[in-house]
């Protein structure tokens, strides 16, 4: 007796995967909605942890800026007081490395 069942190619399966993942995806939203207080505190939990990120990315950007700028004014400037500050901002941000 011949086998008449059709094996399902590489498409179908990619297709019936795709399937079951949008469909988990639409129970994680209905479940998320349906709960108000959980998508509160999630969007409150996010927004935390954004805004610390932003704010520790942030400050090492502009201590990086601040660092390179010292570094280039203190090859460039040659006046004896200025010079004499930059050097000694320098000096500060060498002993705290």
């Amino acid at each position: 007796m011949p086998n008449n069942k059709k094996k399902p190619n590489i498409g179908d399966k990619l297709e019936n995967l795709s399937r079951k993942m949008d469909n988990m995806r639409i129970a994680e939203y209905v479940e998320m909605n349906s709960n108000p207080k959980r998508l509160i505190f999630m969007n409150f939990l996010l927004g935390l942890v954004r805004g610390i990120g932003m704010g520790i990315g942030f400050t090492l950007l502009t201590g990086l800026i601040i660092a390179l700028l010292a570094y280039i004014l203190k090859s460039w400037v040659n006046l004896p007081v200025i010079g004499k500050l930059i050097a000694d901002l320098i000096d500060i941000i060498e002993n705290y490395r």
